[in-house]
């Protein structure tokens, strides 16, 4: 059964994360932010001090982990690690990499998968990540894989981590971007890719209110709202 559920897949940076949280406001659907749900297993793991890498000992942990999702009272979401917030903690550049090296491993992402689906079966979403057309939600009712150039999405991301107060160079973060594109891409389990039925939506040359009024066309089009 088709799902009323927006999946945006996509490369680190792309702006998946504001666009979607714009335009489940603006349509009512919940937001649900999958990266969010990684970089906090990561994190987790890079507090225990164990190499992101290591797959039998980030296993360990995940029997330990307990997420949780909640909203604010301006709809932002929220996580909860072991019944802390750390929403912030997670954006943090070094976790990025932990992120995107534990979120190859067949084990957390079975650990999240049900998280996922069954948010998904309950309201209208709007979910972001790197696989959820492919795998977390199949036949969900719009997918589309967004996009942008190293470059660009580099600098957005560097802009996002100034405002922040977050030390770090746009070197760095270009280093980043570069290497979670590899990882994600060239992962056995789940790799980042198009749905064969997603919609492509560069935004390379797009600002956020141009990315945003074409993500609602599509929207619009596709549910009649």
């Amino acid at each position: 059964m088709e799902e009323r559920s927006v999946c945006l897949d996509g490369p680190s940076g792309a702006g998946k994360s504001t666009l979607a949280r714009l335009a489940a406001e603006k349509f009512g659907f919940i937001y649900v932010d999958t990266g969010a749900l990684y970089r906090s297993i990561g994190l987790h793991v890079w507090r225990n001090g164990i190499d992101s890498k290591d797959e039998s000992r980030v296993a360990e942990l995940l029997p330990d982990i307990h997420l949780e999702l909640q909203y604010d009272d301006e709809g932002v979401q929220r996580v909860l690690l072991n019944g802390k917030d750390v929403t912030d903690d997670i954006r943090l550049p070094p976790i990025s990499i932990y992120a995107s090296d534990v979120s190859a491993m067949p084990a957390v992402r079975a650990f999240l998968l049900d998280m996922q689906r069954d948010m998904a079966a309950r309201y209208d979403t709007i979910m972001d990540g790197r696989d959820i057309g492919t795998v977390v939600l199949p036949n969900a009712g719009l997918k589309v894989f967004l996009t942008a150039s190293p470059n660009v999405r580099a600098g957005r991301r560097y802009a996002e981590l100034v405002r922040k107060g977050v030390k770090t160079t746009p070197e760095e973060v270009l280093r980043d971007i570069n290497y979670r594109d590899s990882n994600d891409s060239s992962r056995a389990n789940a790799p980042l890719r198009a749905a064969d039925d997603a919609v492509h939506l560069d935004t390379s040359r797009l600002d956020l209110n141009h990315s945003f009024e074409k993500l609602c066309e599509l929207i619009r089009e596709r549910f009649g709202l």
